[in-house]
């Protein structure tokens, strides 16, 4: 059995990594969903090609596998600049920085995925490479030390993170245009399940790419992912497309649930109500009672199930929500004051 958490995340895995370049959108037109974002995106863009200048640096936020890698291809394409490609984690030395920096072309983008995870002595080389296109050097040690200053080609960084809250107010304050991306709606998934299938010569019906959209947790990577995993199905039961039962039979099998949830989400919420009584309880102590790193539930778990509306987060802790209740089969307490 195909791991069904492998399935629903949204991070990227090594097939992914593989097919999604060939699924990329190249321009802003073809960009399909976040509406605000695209419409926005787009003054901006044409506003900066119009005065030849460099685009404002962006700050990209919202969950993993909602397009934020694609958004920086496209305002690079659209800038008809180069793009370079590097992430927080990558950048152990402010040297390392200083490399990428000093090799820039003129308007050039840097993509910096999970910038959050930049260390404090990288960070401060970047505020002045992104207020005034300058490099300050330390050369020298102890007394003998000085600053050089170098200067670079005015550049755009498109910073990227899935924890905004991690982001240092210095660092979030030098981003001209920040932009969150939301999860998806299903009819906007089911567009691009369609447009997946067609590039990758799927047959799919329009009732099943609704469907995977459906149960795809707002995400288009785990759509593009679930879609190629229902292939592999209708190709074994012998059909020339993925229709609706057999999409239907495959998620099934895949334990995908009609809301897009996997065994953890489920537990999740059981683990809410039957153990601290629907809440309100501390991530820290689902964590420990379901034995996950409290990491994975915040970044890859509780952003769907809040926005589905089977959580509430308060400041005294975690709430399951009715529809949780109602989902697991599990009459909501009658409280005098209960939310039920």
């Amino acid at each position: 059995m195909v791991d069904e958490k492998e399935i629903l995340s949204g991070t990227a895995l090594a097939d992914d990594v593989a097919v999604e370049p060939t699924l990329r959108p190249k321009i802003l037109s073809e960009y399909i969903g976040q509406t605000k974002v695209r419409e926005n995106l787009d003054v901006f863009l044409t506003a900066a090609r119009g005065r030849g200048d460099p685009l404002d640096h962006v700050l990209l936020t919202g969950p993993p596998g909602l397009g934020k890698t694609t958004l920086a291809y496209i305002i690079a394409h659209e800038l008809g600049t180069g793009l370079r490609i590097t992430s927080g984690p990558m950048i152990t030395r402010a040297g390392d920085l200083a490399g990428i920096l000093t090799n820039l072309q003129p308007r050039d983008v840097l993509f910096l995925d999970e910038i959050h995870r930049l260390s404090p002595a990288v960070e401060e080389i970047l505020y002045p490479a992104m207020e005034d296109f300058r490099l300050d050097v330390m050369i020298g040690e102890g007394p003998m030390a000085r600053t050089m200053k170098l200067d670079l080609p005015p550049f755009t960084l498109v910073g990227a993170t899935t924890r905004p809250g991690l982001l240092s107010q210095p660092l979030h304050g030098r981003f001209g245009i920040a932009l969150r991306l939301d999860f998806y709606d299903v009819e906007s998934l089911a567009k691009i399940v369609e447009r997946s299938a067609k590039i990758l010569g799927i047959s799919i019906t329009p009732e099943a790419a609704r469907e995977i959209g459906g149960r795809s947790r707002g995400t288009p990577r785990i759509a593009n992912r679930l879609l190629r995993r229902l292939r592999d199905f209708a190709e074994v039961a012998g059909k020339g497309r993925i229709d609706l039962p057999t999409a239907r039979e495959a998620l099934s099998r895949l334990e995908v649930d009609e809301h897009g949830f996997d065994e953890l989400d489920r537990r999740i919420l059981a683990t809410i109500i039957e153990k601290f009584g629907g809440g309100p309880v501390g991530i820290n102590s689902i964590a420990a009672s379901l034995g996950e790193d409290r990491g994975t539930l915040e970044d890859l778990y509780e952003p769907y199930l809040l926005q589905a509306g089977f959580l509430q987060r308060t400041p005294r802790g975690r709430i399951a929500s009715a529809q949780a209740y109602r989902h697991l089969g599990i009459l909501p307490p009658r409280k005098e004051g209960s939310l039920f």
